[in-house]
């Protein structure tokens, strides 16, 4: 734990201790959550709505025939839906934030500040995905979106240093 406070910029180093840059464990993490764990097809395949043949129509072709059969809920088929979108969401955000890592390595932006900005991509992601799945309540839902913003302003931010660098 104290290299990972370290790495973060969080406990003062001396200027000779290496600082890691955490880039390719965010990148691991990112990959396996986005294609891995936030997939529907775990959910669809408990609930019984799997076909491999083509499942990213299962939903629409076998949802509402589960909730009319009584397979399944309204309120689960919602909720595969929204699992289905934070899956989307993530593999869409995976290059925007891989970009953002890649350019402010190669700029040779500090370490620790590009592992800052990975954590807070990282935990904003993750309650990004949770709440997006877990909750269905209009007010409360907008949580999703302040997390959506945290996560691409960590990249933006990352962007932002980049461009100081290679600018200058």
């Amino acid at each position: 734990m104290s290299t990972l406070i370290t790495a973060l910029g969080l406990r003062g180093t001396s200027p000779m201790t290496p600082i890691p840059n955490l880039s390719p464990l965010y990148l691991t993490f990112h990959f396996i959550f986005a294609y891995g764990v936030l997939s529907s097809r775990t959910l669809k395949q408990y609930y019984g709505l799997d076909h491999n043949e083509s499942p990213r129509y299962d939903l629409a072709k076998y949802g509402d025939a589960a909730v009319k059969s009584g397979k399944i809920t309204q309120k689960q088929l919602d909720m595969l839906k929204r699992n289905e979108s934070a899956h989307a969401n993530a593999v869409e955000n995976y290059a925007f934030f891989a970009s953002a890592l890649a350019f402010a390595t190669v700029a040779g932006v500090d370490r620790r500040v590009i592992n800052r900005a990975g954590m807070v991509y990282t935990v904003a992601r993750v309650v990004y995905g949770a709440v997006y799945i877990l909750i269905e309540d209009k007010l409360w839902s907008q949580v999703r979106g302040v997390t959506w913003w945290v996560g691409n302003g960590s990249c933006l931010f990352l962007l932002w240093k980049a461009s100081g660098k290679l600018w200058a």
